[in-house]
């Protein structure tokens, strides 16, 4: 336990710099009064570690000094492997930098930990983007993805769902986001600091790098946000309710279909089955046209009973398609 500690603290030290007992402690989980007898180990073990005093002050590593990862445990040499997402990273113009990466933390694993992450490379692969969909044109991508690293300014001309359609915006970008595929870019207005929004970056029709710096929200956590964010958005798409019979085999598609949030509001307000299996329960839906595509999905094995506009839009759906096929 300790010496995984020991080794944490030294590459803490390593990646960041400067970091203060109490930065350390907060770290590693553990008292200030732990910290300062580690880094007496790692002194008393040769590693080149010293400390200043003073408000300012706080423990460093000698300039130059780099240690190579011996310390790392099997399972964690193989984790690192399984990190690189090779799509994301190409788009990002990074391809070259992650193989380079991966190279120089193979030369830098012991040979057995080289041996086993090597077959575990070959073993496992992680395609992120989605199924049965073009990936996303993101033109703008590559300049985005600077400026938010360089914490600049962006004009932008950007396409919206709702009217007008398109519209121009200057904004403070925060962080990039890839989920099943598709970019986002959350960022805050230049007109509205303070409220944080999300982007699709294939809607980004026009960008401008304004060269105008901007001070990042101290208190901003990426993932926290875009948590809280995704969350949001799931349940602002669901704007109402329909009630349906629903067959055991409808039951049984509708995580395929809808997705595991719908299908536990189904399962959750679902009554007793009736002699043939078949449940009444409420149904979150969005708009009306959609919801009406996505039943269309379960064919024969729903029934919607409310509400009636619903009902009838798929009503005159039946129809034409008997029609089609019945003559």
């Amino acid at each position: 336990m300790r010496a995984s500690r020991l080794l944490s603290a030294l590459l803490l030290l390593q990646t960041r710099g400067r970091m203060s007992a109490s930065e350390l402690a907060a770290e590693l989980e553990v008292s200030v009064r732990t910290v300062y007898r580690d880094m007496e180990a790692l002194s008393s073990a040769g590693v080149p570690v010293y400390g200043d005093a003073g408000r300012s002050g706080g423990y460093q590593l000698v300039d130059g000094y780099r240690t190579r990862l011996t310390g790392l445990t099997a399972a964690e040499a193989e984790s690192l492997f399984l990190t690189g997402i090779p799509g994301p990273a190409a788009e990002l113009g990074l391809g070259g930098v992650l193989a380079a990466a991966e190279l120089k933390l193979l030369a830098a694993l012991p040979g057995e930990l080289r041996v086993r992450a090597e077959a575990l490379r070959g073993r496992f692969h992680l395609d992120a983007a989605g199924w049965f969909r073009p990936v996303d044109r993101v033109p703008m991508l590559g300049a985005i993805a600077a400026a938010v690293w360089e914490g600049e300014r962006i004009a932008v001309r950007y396409r919206r769902w709702r009217e007008p359609r398109e519209v121009e915006r200057v904004l403070e970008p925060l962080g990039l986001v890839v989920k099943a595929g598709l970019w986002y870019l959350v960022a805050q207005g230049v007109d509205q600091p303070g409220r944080v929004r999300t982007y699709r970056v294939a809607e980004v029709l026009k960008l401008t790098r304004l060269g105008e710096g901007f001070v990042r929200p101290e208190d901003f956590d990426l993932a926290v946000y875009w948590g809280e964010w995704a969350r949001l958005y799931e349940r602002e798409m669901l704007v109402g309710t329909a009630v349906v019979r629903l067959s055991p085999k409808g039951m049984s598609r509708l995580a395929y279909v809808y997705g595991d949030t719908v299908a536990a509001a189904v399962v959750g307000s679902a009554g007793e089955p009736d002699e043939r299996g078949w449940v009444v329960a409420d149904m979150p839906i969005e708009q009306v046209a959609v919801a009406h595509d996505d039943l269309l999905k379960l064919g024969a094995e729903v029934e919607v009973l409310a509400p009636q506009e619903l009902r009838t839009l798929l009503a005159e759906s039946v129809r034409a398609l008997a029609a089609a096929y019945l003559g």
